[in-house]
């Protein structure tokens, strides 16, 4: 950040308790762009509140939003404002959202992992974490398009048992997650964000934990 926005970081800090500090970077420390997660037309609010709820639990901070049939809602009462803390990239402007989505991961050097219990080319115990991964989670009854699967990288399933063949979308996406930030974690792979990255969203949670915050800033940029 330049000074002026260093300047500013310190000035909010005073609006904040140092415990919410410390929680910030506390927190800080265990969030990635390593991992990111996608979500395709899903229909339930409920679901895709879910998995949102559970990036945040296990340190993803990129969520993108394919909109092409249904349009994206999410359940404050599921969610319990998971959402405040993550950057939500939506796509719903064209006519192949998807396309679009793919194109951006691709690009910033995401392999494409689709999920689904059928079809899998690898297993959630075998996929190879060193690479940076976009896990694509489909529509409910559906899953993934075959868009995704045709341009997907890796076709990922949860080794299952018993007679029921599927998971929840935000079952599966909690399993997932858990296991491969673990596996993440405790790697010498370079997952965590830059150092500037981090001041980027610490200075974006300070600002969103203050009250008239807008108020505030405009203070401080009218102080000689």
């Amino acid at each position: 950040m330049n000074q002026l926005n260093t300047n500013l970081t310190t000035y909010l800090e005073g609006f904040v308790t140092e415990k919410r500090k410390n929680t910030f970077k506390s927190i800080l420390l265990n969030r990635t762009r390593h991992f990111t997660v996608v979500l395709e037309d899903i229909f339930q609010q409920h679901n895709s509140s879910a998995v949102i709820r559970s990036c945040d639990v296990f340190g993803i901070q990129d969520i993108h939003i394919i909109e092409n049939k249904y349009h994206s809602k999410l359940s404050r009462h599921v969610a319990k404002g998971s959402q405040k803390w993550l950057n939500l990239n939506n796509y719903k402007e064209d006519k192949n959202n998807t396309k679009d989505c793919l194109t951006r991961l691709k690009n910033e050097g995401y392999q494409i992992i689709a999920t689904s219990p059928h079809n899998n080319t690898c297993t959630l115990h075998d996929l190879d974490i060193s690479k940076k991964s976009a896990f694509i989670f489909g529509v409910e009854k559906s899953g993934v398009s075959e868009e995704v699967l045709i341009n997907s990288d890796e076709i990922l399933t949860i080794p299952m048992v018993g007679f029921t063949e599927s998971l929840n979308i935000s079952v599966a996406a909690a399993i997932i997650l858990e296991n491969l930030t673990n596996k993440l974690r405790n790697s010498n792979y370079p997952w965590r964000l830059s150092e500037k990255e981090q001041e980027i969203l610490y200075a974006n949670w300070l600002e969103k934990s203050i009250k008239n915050v807008d108020e505030i800033k405009n203070r401080f940029f009218k102080t000689p």
